[in-house]
């Protein structure tokens, strides 16, 4: 038998507010503590603004404006495994090189995909 958290026992509208304020605390923290994270946040401040002044279709401008905040989200998911692997121990081991290293990669594959779905539609 697994042990679930004391704090899932929330429902209903309670549950929603609660993960609302757990969310808004999660990016406070991430733009607080992860200058990656702010880099990015800039970095979208400017690209979602300018995909509604080129003039490409709907679909292009979603596809564009889709790039860059899983740029966002995956950088969080990498802030928060760096977060538990520092958290485990600061210690060097291979594994939380590997882990970090691994959350690095999603990144830079989230950053090129950004180069990518720009540029075809762009193009197009």
């Amino acid at each position: 038998m697994s042990e679930e958290s004391p704090f899932k026992g929330k429902t209903g509208l309670r549950r929603v507010w609660n993960a609302l304020h757990y969310s808004m605390s999660g990016l406070r923290a991430a733009y607080t503590c992860e200058d990656a994270f702010r880099q990015e946040v800039l970095l979208a401040l400017f690209l979602v603004p300018l995909s509604f002044v080129l003039p490409v279709p709907w679909g292009g401008r979603a596809a564009m404006i889709a790039s860059v905040l899983l740029v966002l989200i995956v950088e969080l998911i990498n802030s928060a495994i760096e977060a538990v692997v520092d958290r485990v121990s600061l210690d060097r081991h291979h594994l939380s090189k590997r882990a970090k290293d691994i959350g690095s990669a999603a990144v830079f594959l989230a950053l090129l995909n950004v180069v990518v779905v720009w540029g075809c539609v762009l193009a197009a």
